[in-house]
């Protein structure tokens, strides 16, 4: 089986995933989508297979297919667990999910199998299956205080070892010559996709900025001015002024 190793950066941030996946409630809500996210990958691997004229990449996009459900349910069953253990009494403070530090296998949402050629599927997929045995083998080696959590990564992270080694494998095997460059292609695909990603984020934190400068600063002395026209005003009944005659422009 092929070794898999956290990435540098994800070993210094140790600290820090152990603190997001301290959480029981976060936790649970990051398995369910992991879950969500397995699943479409399933889904999207199944129309791979059925696009594919080549017989073996179609029988090992079925059982990559299938091993994604599989890892579904896993992270369902165990993310349902967690919730209930939460709604028994468990207390859980944690609101945020920091989904963009720790996300799962996010690159199987944007597979393209309709328009795709065979090596630059297999390029995207050896790629994002690399980066999520990356991320599953520091969540897992995090989780020690949760040890069917751990066992849930564990068992995923063999299959993904997998399904990382025979993506290679083919991608050499279809594309030869070129299989390089295909794989420096969907490399820079991920990286435009992680910078629009980062650009969202910034314009929503700054959106967000902004309104609360409008609603903290803009907004009150116009509210200040409005209630001090309101104290002139008569109080109570008052009468209206008689109306102008429509037969003069005076």
């Amino acid at each position: 089986m092929v070794s898999v190793r956290p990435s540098l950066l994800d070993r210094l941030l140790r600290p820090l995933h152990r603190w997001v996946w301290s959480d029981r409630r976060r936790r649970a809500n990051k398995l369910l989508r992991f879950a969500a996210t397995e699943a479409d990958g399933g889904h999207d691997l199944s129309r791979a297979a059925e696009l594919t004229n080549d017989a073996l990449l179609r029988q090992l996009y079925l059982r990559h297919a299938l091993d994604e459900h599989r890892h579904a349910r896993l992270f369902r069953d165990r993310g349902l667990t967690l919730l209930t253990e939460c709604q028994n009494g468990e207390a859980s403070w944690s609101r945020f999910e920091a989904n963009w530090f720790s996300p799962g296998e996010r690159g199987l949402d944007d597979l393209r199998v309709d328009k795709d050629p065979q090596d630059g599927l297999l390029a995207f997929l050896h790629l994002s299956e690399k980066a999520a045995a990356r991320r599953f083998c520091i969540y897992q080696e995090v989780l020690v205080s949760d040890p069917m959590t751990q066992s849930v990564f564990r068992d995923v992270l063999k299959d993904e070892a997998f399904h990382m080694a025979y993506t290679y494998k083919q991608l050499a095997r279809v594309s030869p010559r070129r299989h390089g460059w295909r794989l420096w292609q969907a490399r820079l695909v991920r990286v435009w996709k992680a910078y629009l990603r980062l650009m969202v984020a910034v314009a929503s934190v700054i959106g967000t900025a902004l309104l609360l400068v409008q609603y903290f600063l803009l907004l009150p002395p116009f509210a200040l001015l409005a209630k001090r026209g309101a104290l002139k005003e008569p109080p109570g009944w008052w009468t209206r002024r008689p109306a102008s005659s429509l037969k003069s422009q005076y």
